[in-house]
């Protein structure tokens, strides 16, 4: 049997017919092939541009940031530095993964390069976590001995920030409703400003009070708050890296719903994965009736998965309902 450019190397060997549906949305069907194509891929076309101005912008003010931050004695300054810093990362590394995943497939890389943007994913998240946690040791250490902190320094310095965050995020204004990936980049410049936003409260609060304390205790706030975010990022670029279902989609729902077609009378072998961090494959062998699934079946199958459930890469493998045809994938737990 040949695989129709697939990595997920699934044993096929069956000496029984076969035939499969891609569910990509874009093209219409082919009967001839029983292929059913129609892609609904997201990339950052036409964000090129806002990626290059957030990175220059967030470089610049991180340089300035860290600097003032040393010079004020803030922690909470550096702290705030050092989360811009790793942003600013997380910026090029999106930008160049979304890049590399619009390359074509060849033939050892049969999916292209869409996985980087899983990669770089995982990168920040624990570049974050690894940021945190020396902020987190740092402050716990100056609550005990609180450092004086000018305040003047931090309250305009906090302003600039507030400023480039909130103009980096209004550039991926117009793309944040169609892609998933400039989405997550303007909330995480949204996220950014209100962290400035409480260093300058904090800087307010020690000019009014005098309280060395309230630095080091933001530092302490402004940890927890980035750490909740890395975890779960790294979580589901782990989940995203080890194949696992996407969140999202629930693959029970899928299953019922492959299941539920008319002429199937099982479903076995069904993995669901992320090509990228925006981009859903499916694999399934789906047992047919005497009468088979006729090749519009199958085409109306891969759009429904992509209509319902986001999955724009579908492969259906149609089996016999022979019962003495086995499948070594039908056993449970296969792979």
């Amino acid at each position: 049997m040949a695989m129709t450019g697939h990595d997920h190397p699934h044993d096929h060997d069956h000496d029984h017919d076969h035939d499969h549906a891609h569910g990509h949305a874009h093209a219409p069907a082919q009967p001839a092939h029983g292929h059913a194509h129609a892609h609904g891929h997201h990339h950052h076309h036409g964000h090129g541009k806002a990626f290059g101005v957030g990175l220059l912008l967030n470089v610049a003010y991180v340089a300035v940031e860290a600097g003032v931050g040393i010079a004020a004695g803030s922690l909470a300054l550096i702290a705030d530095a050092a989360h811009n810093a790793v942003d600013a990362l997380s910026l090029l590394m999106a930008w160049v993964a979304a890049t590399l995943a619009r390359r074509a497939p060849t033939v050892r890389r049969t999916y292209g390069m869409r996985r980087s943007t899983i990669l770089a994913a995982l990168a920040n998240g624990v570049l974050l976590l690894i940021a945190v946690g020396g902020i987190g040791w740092e402050a716990v250490r100056r609550l005990r001995d609180p450092a004086a902190v000018d305040h003047g320094l931090v309250l305009w310095v906090a302003v600039v920030g507030i400023v480039i965050n909130l103009g980096t995020a209004a550039m991926f204004w117009r793309g944040r409703e169609k892609d998933l990936n400039i989405r997550a980049a303007f909330l995480h410049m949204l996220g950014d400003a209100a962290v400035t936003v409480g260093v300058l409260i904090g800087a307010f609060a020690m000019r009014a009070t005098g309280w060395a304390w309230i630095d080091p205790a933001l530092s302490l706030a402004i940890v927890v708050v980035i750490a909740a975010t890395s975890i779960g990022l790294t979580r589901q670029a782990v989940d995203l890296a080890l194949d696992a279902v996407p969140a999202g989609i629930d693959p029970e729902a899928v299953r019922a719903h492959l299941a539920a077609q008319p002429g199937i009378v099982g479903v076995h072998d069904l993995h669901i994965w992320g090509m990228s961090t925006t981009e859903v494959a499916l694999t399934a062998h789906l047992v047919a009736a005497p009468g088979g699934f006729p090749d519009a079946e199958r085409a109306r199958v891969g759009g429904e998965l992509q209509a319902r459930f986001g999955i724009a890469h579908s492969t259906i493998q149609v089996e016999s309902g022979d019962p003495g045809i086995h499948c070594r994938q039908a056993e449970e737990g296969a792979v």
